[in-house]
């Protein structure tokens, strides 16, 4: 399964798997996209490898209908790369209450991943792939002078998630950032719980790629600039590769519980390493999701 399937990393990403010899299920809020890119990936292929599931990941009860739609169809499930992302410039809450950050880069996968365990351990050895950003390391827009400065997160928070990325102060790229670190944190925790099941979950930044959320993260001052500026970035192609190499890497195979920059493994925010925090978030995302089940 391939969430934010039909974006530019997320096309190349779901294409390469079924060119692997993979089924790919594909997670898109558009039908009329997913439906093009399925035909694109049988005319590659020259097979009918891909599937669509329509529905949207910023809701509760959205969340919830991809998971059942899935598991009415698949009673296993070998990879889950939770690839969708959304950057938005003004504050905005889902219809549970909770910021659109929070909602899409990070409950979105978290109840994804919760809610088809029993999948991923069917299929076991199976992999999660959560797509997220070095920004929780600098969450600063221009990063060409001065000392990085990690994403700040208030544990007094964490206990509610509809006061993460609260209004007062609301920076937009900050809180990006943030619901990263939330995914990342809890991706930690949740590999240690499955650790002697054959499910493994890893995160990665795949990179600063031309994709459409440069478009909207771009400071206002750089957008005559906008289109010289991706041209210098990655493609889509270049930054698909490190979390295709997380998805199918034979010696990655048991690997799990780390952050990559691309291919390096590398270290997220002090703050994701810390356990009482990492069971309070899962306590409030169990809560938020009515996810319950015990993945030991």
């Amino acid at each position: 399964m391939v969430t934010g399937a039909t974006g530019g990393i997320g096309r190349v990403i779901a294409a390469e798997l079924a060119r692997l010899g993979s089924t790919v299920v594909i997670v898109s809020r558009g039908a009329a996209a997913a439906d093009q890119l399925k035909r694109q990936i049988a005319a590659e292929t020259g097979a009918d490898r891909a599937e669509v599931i329509v529905g949207d990941l910023s809701t509760r009860n959205g969340v919830r209908q991809i998971a059942g739609e899935f598991a009415a169809r698949h009673d296993r499930l070998h990879l889950l790369v939770n690839n969708a992302g959304a950057h938005y410039r003004k504050r905005r809450v889902n219809a549970d209450g909770v910021e659109m950050h929070v909602a899409v880069d990070y409950l979105a996968g978290f109840g994804l991943t919760l809610s088809l365990l029993g999948q991923l351990r069917a299929g076991a050895p199976s992999r999660v792939v959560n797509v997220v950003s070095d920004a929780m390391n600098d969450a600063r827009v221009v990063t060409s002078h001065g000392q990085p400065r990690p994403v700040v997160l208030d544990p007094g928070e964490l206990d509610d998630l509809s006061r993460i990325n609260g209004p007062a102060g609301f920076a937009p790229f900050e809180a990006y950032a943030r619901a990263k670190l939330l995914t990342t944190m809890s991706g930690y925790l949740l590999a240690d719980q499955l650790r002697d099941t054959g499910v493994t979950v890893n995160a990665v930044h795949p990179g600063i790629t031309a994709t459409r959320i440069v478009d909207d993260i771009a400071h206002p001052a750089m957008k005559p600039f906008l289109g010289l500026l991706k041209r210098s970035l990655l493609t889509p192609a270049q930054g698909a590769a490190p979390i295709l190499r997380l998805a199918t890497a034979p010696e990655l195979a048991g690997v799990t519980g780390h952050y990559f920059v691309r291919d390096t493994e590398q270290r997220s925010p002090e703050i994701s390493y810390d356990r009482d925090l990492q069971q309070r978030l899962r306590a409030a995302s169990d809560s938020y999701t009515a996810v319950t089940r015990n993945p030991n």
